[in-house]
């Protein structure tokens, strides 16, 4: 579908913006011809598409200082932009907005052993942290399956998880400290190299704020000791629902595992297919479970863990023997994504979260509403903390399919937060969720998360049109910087 050509006044602001912003950023840094802003008109979430204004990349702080200072005081809304692997939208560009990428931030700062500690630049990959010390045995542990292409200070801006979360937490379990930059050009700093930051817990604020507050353009992460052992078990079970109850029991009888992930039938195939990770084929679900710590210690847990899935009907049950055989049991999870994509034209990838003894109802309600809806799904899990990610499989050349999957991947998140979830767990609300907020929050809720964002963006400039259903302007929430009314959302064009 192409979108509209600009009109004369678009045409002659584009000019403008585009000529202060060299004056900041000289050179390559800042991209108007039509065809390159193309490389920039959506992120993960590829059915929603816009190309940008402008698209501005800074390579210091003191550059994206200027930017965002420059755009405040000439009205400019900013979206920023990390490696743009978001899944809900959250870097979509606007027509009428700067693009700020943060590519060129892919330097690794400080690397600081003795406090356990790694500084480094926004646009450096998750995995190329860990890159940076396994050979001194450490690591970063939040690893989300797009570790290899996602940058840290987006996982910062979703608080992304991974397969690790269960024991190890979230993004924000494991940041120290941030610099961020304000929409006035205000350069701020929160924590550092310390264990707990005093006052308030703006980094807390600030982690999962989706672009919202301010622009991170330093991230200081804890890292952690590669442990003595780690070793998985890989089970296959005749149902969803004994896998279910098998993920509820480990966790009662106290036992925490590294990692608990949950597969089903098509997504085992596809994962198969595509890695050769030796999955069993003739099960309904498999879960892969690593224990790590002292020796003992696993060797003593994976006991439990097999008596546990033995008494829940395991069919399969095979424990890894080496690095190797755990790093492929792995990486046919981590794959999963890349390898539905290899069955079907399109698929869309929700996220939502759970309590976990409510999996089986979960999977036997999806199971209905593909029917309902005709289409496919593949789901996998974080199942050890009831991360879901089912993905609906559609054709996007086939008529009224997207908005089938659409429609579907709502009725599920409806569905989470009917059994006492939450609408995301870590790929964040931005477009993809927006309107749904109202199922899981009320009026008032909606009115203090946009008291916060006022207070750190009263004129709204920043990556306007995600997260909140209904926008108000400051003032209607108590905040007098701009005169009443509603903030128009910007169109987005669905492709």
């Amino acid at each position: 579908m192409r979108m509209p050509d600009p009109d004369a006044n678009t045409i002659a602001r584009r000019a403008r913006i585009a000529r202060d912003l060299k004056r900041i950023v000289p050179g390559e840094g800042v991209i108007v011809d039509e065809d390159q802003l193309r490389a920039y008109e959506c992120d993960g979430l590829s059915a929603y598409r816009q190309p940008p204004l402008i698209v501005v990349l800074p390579s210091t702080t003191e550059q994206v200082s200027k930017v965002l200072r420059y755009c405040h005081e000439n009205g400019v809304r900013i979206v920023p932009r990390g490696a743009g692997t978001s899944l809900s939208g959250g870097a979509l560009p606007l027509a009428d907005a700067v693009t700020l990428g943060l590519g060129k931030f892919n330097r690794i700062l400080d690397i600081d052993l003795e406090n356990r500690c790694v500084v480094a630049q926004p646009g450096v990959t998750n995995l190329a942290v860990t890159h940076a010390v396994q050979d001194q045995g450490f690591y970063y542990a939040p690893d989300p399956s797009s570790q290899i292409a996602c940058s840290i200070g987006g996982n910062v801006a979703e608080n992304a998880g991974g397969v690790h979360c269960l024991k190890y937490g979230l993004t924000t379990n494991n940041l120290l400290g941030v610099e961020l930059v304000l929409m006035t050009g205000e350069v701020i700093r929160l924590g550092g190299k310390h264990l707990d930051a005093g006052d308030y817990d703006l980094m807390g604020v600030v982690t999962g704020s989706e672009g919202l507050l301010g622009v991170i353009t330093e991230v200081t992460v804890r890292i952690l000791r590669a442990p003595e052992t780690a070793r998985a078990v890989l089970m296959g079970f005749p149902d969803s629902e004994s896998a279910g109850d098998t993920v509820a029991a480990i966790i009662a009888e106290g036992i925490i595992p590294a990692g608990l992930e949950m597969m089903d039938k098509p997504a085992i195939h596809a994962a198969e297919d595509f890695v050769h990770a030796d999955y069993p084929l003739d099960v309904e679900a498999l879960l892969i479970c690593e224990l790590d710590g002292p020796d003992a210690e696993v060797a003593h847990l994976i006991e439990r863990v097999e008596a546990i899935a033995k008494r829940n009907r395991v069919q399969t049950l095979r424990v890894s023997a080496s690095d190797e055989e755990r790093a492929l049991f792995w990486a046919g999870r981590k794959a999963a994504f890349p390898a539905v994509g290899r069955i079907s034209p399109d698929y869309y990838c929700m996220d939502g979260t759970i309590p976990r003894h409510a999996l089986p109802t979960v999977l036997h309600r999806m199971t209905e509403m593909s029917r309902q809806y005709g289409l496919r799904v593949a789901n996998v899990f974080h199942a050890g903390d009831g991360n879901l990610h089912p993905l609906i499989l559609f054709d996007a050349n086939t008529p009224d399919e997207l908005e089938r999957a659409e429609r579907f991947g709502a009725d599920i998140l409806r569905l989470c937060v009917e059994v006492g979830g939450v609408l995301t767990g870590e790929h964040g609300v931005g477009v993809e969720k927006r309107d749904l907020m109202g199922e899981m929050f009320s009026e008032i809720d909606l009115a203090q998360q946009q008291r916060m964002k006022c207070a750190f963006d009263p004129g709204q400039f920043l990556n306007p049109g995600k997260v909140f259903p209904t926008l108000h302007r400051c003032a209607e929430l108590g905040r007098m910087h701009i005169s009443g009314g509603t903030v128009p959302f910007p169109d987005i064009p669905r492709f």
